[in-house]
């Protein structure tokens, strides 16, 4: 659970002689393992009038999987994997099958040993099948592939009323068009998720270390970094992870499918020789090749399975378009210095990142019409986020401070990018344009899916489509607004 969420229930850093009570963590709940338990959990939440939530592995910045005194739904021991040969009017080929537990470390792994990869996110923890890919689902292999909502091929779901339903492009097509990309726990609780899988082979990776030396060298390296994405963003396949302290900028890994470290060195190479003009000297730079995606990902992120990822923190964010990098770089490095710089708050660390990969529509060989993922995303030439940490026995005043800081930074950063929009899973949940930053024109189309499949808003999350027309009371309770 996300920081701020935890309002005062049981923190395991905390003594164990320290008062505490339930906050947003769920009175009751089902250990899912088969439809019929999903189907009793929802005839005995609604005969008693009692809130709902569906929560997978629980990782969330905005809670939909939790809240006050809810019954919960847990899918987190839905693991079943299985590989397919997939046959349909859209698609043939390999596919995966994965049950709604399923985290990436369990599916990247098991993809390997049958010579596959799929596309999956960053945090191995995070589950494949949950509101990672509902929410669109960027990860290393996007430039590549695409969005995991690029992806998917079928959801077995069940609705509010009972019914146990697949979804694929013609078979309940408007609940499948939803689920990709149209934001988690509202629509339907999913089951599993079938998506495609994609040969293995040689994957080329790179890094490199900047320490900043306390002049103007450091922020031009940055400046020119912004202007080499939109060289690598020419580049089919090649996505980026990179960011940025007041000491150190670091590219933490670059991901390359079907090239080796010698391309890998000749894509960099442009922007080496500039940086080098500057007398700026690289703290670490290396290239490399890994002969399966796993290997790959194992070798820049380290500590598998679960991967060197931590959630202790409190985050907010916003698509940059290519046209403001094109156009306003500058302002972006001056937006970027005022926000690294910034003093006063509480925090254990400040650190802006950013995940370039091109998810344009031709380039993942999908239409506009696929999915419900923010259209926002095709401009977009990375996803940045700021990501502020906390210590673990941080107070709820503390907490509060520095979430209204984030919330100030991501509103900076819509300030110049109009239009640019936001990755619901990685922004905050009180912001007061939410429907136009995380849904865009699927909006009023999503809420049509929503009122259609839940008209009495069993299924309720923070900033999920049509939570504008519920109340939440003192006490947890959901009450539709008349």
């Amino acid at each position: 659970m996300a920081p701020y969420w935890l309002n005062d229930s049981c923190n395991p850093f905390t003594s164990v002689n320290a008062s505490y009570n339930l906050g947003n963590i769920a009175s009751y709940a089902i250990n899912v393992s088969s439809t019929n338990d999903i189907i009793a959990g929802l005839k005995f939440a609604t005969k008693n009038n009692i809130r709902i939530t569906i929560k997978n592995t629980g990782h969330d910045y905005i809670s939909r999987s939790n809240g006050e005194g809810p019954f919960a739904l847990w899918t987190h021991n839905l693991k079943g994997i299985s590989f397919l040969n997939y046959n349909s009017a859209s698609y043939t080929g390999p596919a995966a099958k994965v049950g709604a537990g399923v985290q990436f470390f369990e599916a990247y792994k098991t993809a390997a040993e049958n010579g596959l990869r799929v596309v999956g996110g960053f945090c191995l923890t995070v589950g494949m099948a949950g509101g990672y890919v509902q929410g669109g689902g960027h990860g290393p292999l996007g430039a590549t592939y695409g969005l995991s909502a690029d992806n998917t091929l079928e959801f077995e779901v069940v609705t509010v009323d009972g019914r146990h339903l697949i979804a694929t492009p013609t078979e309940n097509s408007d609940l499948y068009w939803a689920l990709n990309g149209g934001g988690g726990g509202t629509y339907a609780i999913v089951l599993s998720l079938t998506t495609k899988a994609h040969a293995d082979g040689i994957v080329a990776g790179g890094s490199f270390t900047i320490n900043n030396t306390g002049d103007a060298r450091y922020w031009s390296a940055i400046e020119a970094w912004q202007k080499h994405l939109l060289f690598l963003d020419q580049i089919p396949g090649f996505t980026t992870v990179w960011g940025f302290t007041s000491e150190a900028f670091e590219m933490e890994f670059a991901t390359w499918p079907g090239r080796n470290s010698l391309a890998m060195a000749e894509a960099l190479a442009s922007y080496m020789n500039e940086v080098q003009a500057m007398n700026i000297t690289f703290a670490a730079y290396e290239t490399s090749d890994r002969p399966s995606f796993y290997d790959h990902y194992a070798y820049y992120t380290g500590s598998l399975p679960y991967g060197s990822y931590t959630t202790n923190d409190i985050i907010g964010g916003r698509l940059i378009p290519r046209s403001t990098v094109q156009n306003n770089a500058t302002g972006l490095i001056s937006l970027f210095r005022d926000i690294i710089s910034t003093t006063g708050i509480p925090a254990t660390s400040l650190r802006i990142n950013g995940i370039a990969a091109n998810v344009t529509h031709s380039r993942v060989g999908n239409d506009v019409s696929s999915n419900a993922v923010l259209p926002a995303w095709r401009d977009s030439l990375y996803w940045l986020n700021v990501d502020v940490g906390i210590e673990e026995t941080a107070s709820t005043e503390t907490i509060h401070q520095i979430q209204a800081q984030v919330n100030k930074f991501q509103n900076q950063f819509k300030m110049l990018t109009p239009g640019g929009g936001a990755y619901m899973n990685e922004a905050t949940f009180d912001n007061p344009t939410w429907k136009e930053d995380y849904y865009g024109i699927n909006y009023n189309r999503l809420l049509k899916v929503k009122l259609s499949y839940d008209p009495n808003f069993v299924l309720y999350a923070h900033t999920s489509v049509g939570s504008d027309l519920v109340t939440v009371a003192s006490d947890g309770r959901v009450c539709r607004d008349v």
